[in-house]
């Protein structure tokens, strides 16, 4: 179960091993479906892996997670993100991209997918809604909570199962 704020230290093992294995035949229905919403991607880059694997493995984790930030350690607005979703006992998922070897590949990524090459990318049910100051206004305005709450089954399954995105139960 991962916990808010959670690195992972296995993330690129994860990220090569979906390059490898990882087709337009075997990705499962709701990468494809996360895909059709961010946009097409086939480009790739010289050295380490492909910008189209990790333009995958950011699909992926999308959408099979309900909230996900894309962060790097030392940014305050990255910060700002995961405050408000710890604020609301919101689960999510975090990649930590200047901890991860494909980081600056995912990050170029995450700009051609979202149109934006700053950090924090926040995603709520397969749609970027922005960085942390969107975050935060978002909550402010009152209009976070609902968007979670509208996640889409299958990350209502995987909540349960990984920790990503939902709410934390009362303790």
């Amino acid at each position: 179960m991962l916990h808010p704020g959670l690195q992972l230290h296995s993330l690129g093992f994860c990220c090569s091993l979906f390059a490898m294995f990882s087709t337009a035949a075997t990705l499962s229905r709701g990468a494809w479906t996360g895909c059709r919403r961010m946009g097409n991607l086939t480009s790739s880059s010289a050295g380490g892996l492909p910008s189209s694997a990790c333009a995958q493995y950011v699909q992926e984790v999308v959408s099979q997670n309900c909230v996900v930030i894309f962060s790097k350690t030392t940014c305050p607005y990255c910060k700002m993100a995961k405050n408000v979703f710890n604020e609301i006992g919101a689960n999510y998922k975090v990649v930590e991209l200047d901890e991860h070897g494909d980081g600056r590949r995912m990050q170029e990524a995450l700009a051609k997918i979202t149109g934006a090459r700053t950090v924090p990318r926040v995603f709520i049910n397969g749609n970027c809604i922005g960085g942390g100051s969107d975050t935060k206004q978002l909550h402010q305005q009152g209009k976070l909570v609902p968007l979670i709450e509208q996640c889409a089954p299958c990350c209502a399954d995987n909540r349960a199962e990984s920790g990503s995105g939902g709410f934390e139960s009362a303790k």
